[in-house]
């Protein structure tokens, strides 16, 4: 007696082909080389080879920033630095993203664009500091004047770059098709300027702190960069190593921000 399997083979459903989808799992083994590196800093502060008035050992750190936290003066720094930051890279990033469009989109926009801003890109903007304290005085407006310039330049290029790079053939394709100019740039170009615009994002906020930890030197009465200071006048390296330490710890936090940023725009890519 035969089986018919008529009306049963139909129901059955293909499942996709292609490798399953991966898990994200922090990679432990870049852990290895930053512990051995603090362990022997505690091990040479331990047996006196690095003084503590060169340098404290990594538990005294500890012990301060804790004590910074818990007396609240480590969050009023923290948050005064963070403003800073935040309106020095809306500024810049406002600047670079419409300078790079402007000069990637149009001829003219380059001819008259880029080249004063390549003049200035070749300035050393932290040798400005001088200029700008003429310009503006000892207060905020040189701080996020200095983020600005140092967040603006990076993202200039990268726009730029990506934007000019885009590949001749979609737009060929895309123009073939009949796509008008807009719709051209909403599903060609800016799509293929995103990866290298995404890379000057994550340049640019590395350089935002780097700018900052410059002026909060000038004349600062708060912020991290004020706390660093005055620790340095009363000789207590711990808790300089506090601020450096917030300084990366900050840098590291908005870099992650925007690779996870990066791993939801750009889902299209393979790899």
């Amino acid at each position: 007696m035969s089986i018919s399997t008529t009306g049963v083979l139909p129901r059955v459903r293909k499942r996709a082909v292609g490798p399953p989808r991966k898990k994200w799992r922090p990679d432990l083994r870049r852990w290895i080389s930053p512990v051995v590196l603090v362990a022997a800093w505690q091990i040479a502060s331990a047996t006196g080879v690095l003084p503590p008035d060169k340098l404290s050992s990594p538990w005294t750190v500890v012990q301060a920033g804790v004590e910074s936290a818990r007396s609240g003066e480590l969050g009023d720094a923290f948050a005064v630095s963070l403003g800073r930051v935040g309106a020095g890279f809306a500024i810049g990033a406002v600047a670079g993203v419409v300078l790079g469009i402007v000069a990637g989109l149009s001829r003219w926009g380059e001819v008259l664009v880029d080249p004063p801003v390549q003049m200035l890109r070749t300035l050393p903007f932290l040798g400005l500091i001088p200029l700008f304290i003429l310009w503006f005085g000892i207060g905020e407006e040189t701080k996020i004047v200095l983020v600005a310039l140092g967040v603006a330049f990076p993202l200039y290029l990268n726009v730029h770059s990506g934007i000019r790079g885009a590949d001749p053939n979609l737009v060929e394709a895309s123009r073939a098709l009949g796509f008008s100019r807009a719709e051209r740039l909403a599903h060609v170009v800016i799509p293929g300027a995103l990866p290298q615009a995404l890379v000057g994002l994550r340049q640019s906020l590395g350089i935002a702190w780097l700018a900052l930890i410059v002026g909060e030197t000038v004349n600062a009465d708060a912020g991290v960069g004020y706390l660093i200071n005055n620790a340095r006048e009363f000789l207590r390296t711990d808790v300089v190593v506090v601020g450096l330490v917030l300084y990366a710890l900050l840098g590291l936090v908005t870099d992650a921000l925007v690779r996870l940023l990066e791993r939801k725009v750009l889902r299209w890519r393979t790899r």
